[in-house]
């Protein structure tokens, strides 16, 4: 069985890239959308990126950017996919000579068909990330999961499972979908005085046990 590749996204901090490569993330993600505190500029990003021991893999989120935008920071930031976490049509995510991997949102009221209809337009994609639905303005990063049931089977593209996982869930994730890799944000940041989240800061020793627990659920 292969080993279920970890991605650490919504890095911001140098520190924390080190860590999450250091824990063993395959990959890191920069999200360079302006609606969320785990926006990165471009100079931090490669500042990381460069910083980087190698085989870990840097990933650019964008939330239906102009084509522009995402030039711009390719210019800058030496990433090796990207990821498009909005309603980007197809020929935009293709159009930037880089692998692309493309977020599918899976709500309550989709059909397994209709997922794998949208999903199938992007059939050049490296992978697809199938993620809770967008809530409170966040296209992700919401830390809600979704019904993993809900998926169907027989994909033709690698599944990169998101929304919601932590170290409480992700074997359990693992170990029913077995996807190609998994992506966690929230569910490795530190947690504030109120108990939540810290958008943008991670977390060495959550990152620690998240990965655990995703190489338990591979055993």
């Amino acid at each position: 069985m292969a080993r279920t590749r970890v991605k650490i996204c919504g890095i911001t901090r140098l520190a924390d890239g080190i860590a999450a490569a250091r824990e063993g993330a395959d990959a890191i993600g920069f999200v360079f959308w302006a609606g969320t505190p785990r926006r990165v500029e471009a100079p931090v990003a490669q500042a990381i990126a460069r910083a980087l021991p190698p085989y870990v893999s840097t990933v650019g989120l964008f939330v239906d950017p102009d084509p522009a935008e995402v030039r711009e920071v390719l210019a800058v930031v030496p990433l090796d996919l990207l990821q498009f976490h909005g309603n980007e049509p197809p020929e935009l995510c293709r159009s930037f000579a880089r692998p692309y991997v493309k977020a599918v949102a899976v709500g309550e009221q989709v059909a397994k068909d209709g997922l794998l209809e949208y999903a199938t337009r992007y059939n050049d994609a490296a992978a697809w990330l199938f993620d809770a639905p967008p809530t409170g303005g966040l296209p992700g990063g919401t830390g809600r999961t979704f019904e993993w049931a809900a998926l169907p089977g027989g994909l033709e593209r690698p599944v990169v499972l998101s929304g919601g996982l932590n170290a409480g869930n992700v074997g359990a994730a693992v170990r029913r979908v077995r996807p190609w890799a998994v992506d966690v944000s929230s569910g490795v940041e530190i947690l504030g005085d109120d108990g939540k989240p810290v958008k943008g800061i991670k977390d060495p020793a959550r990152i620690r046990v998240f990965i655990e627990e995703v190489r338990n659920a591979d055993d």
